[in-house]
C-alpha cells in the first residue's frame, strides 16, 4: 500500500511539474528568452532528484559503484546485465520497493528485471534484493 501511495505522489509531482512547463510567453519580451530557454534546459533539474529521493530511489551510481552493482546482479541472474542500462535503472527503481518495506519486494524485483529476452524468477528477485541491501546501494 505504501508503494502505491509513493508512486501516486511521484506521478502527481511529475504531472504538476509538466503543467508548469507548458505555459508560453507572449509579446516582444518573449523573443529574446528563446536562447535563455535553451541554456536553462541543459542545466540539470533538481526537482527530479528530490522526487526520486522521496521515492527511495538512489542517484545514478558512479563508475566504480556501477561495475560492482553489475557484478552483484550478474551473480543472481547473468542475463540481466546483458542490458546494462536497463539493469541499473531496474536496480535504482527496486530500491523504492526495498526502502518502502514492500511485502512483495522479491516479486517486484522479478518483474523489474524481466525485460526483452531476459526472465527473472522470484527466487532470483530475492537474490537481487539481498545483493542490493548487501552493497548498501539502497541507502535511504
Amino acid at each position: 500500500m505504501r508503494t502505491r501511495t509513493t508512486i501516486t505522489a511521484v506521478m502527481a509531482a511529475l504531472a504538476v511539474s509538466l503543467v508548469g512547463c507548458s505555459g508560453s510567453d507572449s509579446g516582444e519580451d518573449a523573443k529574446p528568452g528563446a536562447t535563455e530557454t535553451t541554456a536553462a534546459s541543459s542545466a540539470p533539474s533538481t526537482g527530479a532528484g528530490a522526487t526520486e529521493k522521496a521515492a527511495g530511489i538512489p542517484p545514478e551510481p558512479t563508475a566504480a559503484q556501477r561495475a560492482e552493482l553489475l557484478r552483484a546482479l550478474a551473480a543472481a541472474n547473468p542475463g540481466i546485465v546483458k542490458y546494462e542500462d536497463k539493469a541499473i535503472d531496474a536496480a535504482r527503481n527496486q530500491c523504492s520497493a526495498i526502502n518502502g518495506g514492500s511485502a512483495k519486494a522479491d516479486w517486484a524485483a522479478s518483474q523489474r528485471f524481466t525485460y526483452e529476452d531476459v526472465t527473472t524468477t522470484e527466487a532470483q528477485g530475492k537474490q537481487i534484493n539481498e545483493a542490493l541491501k548487501g552493497l548498501g546501494f539502497c541507502k535511504p
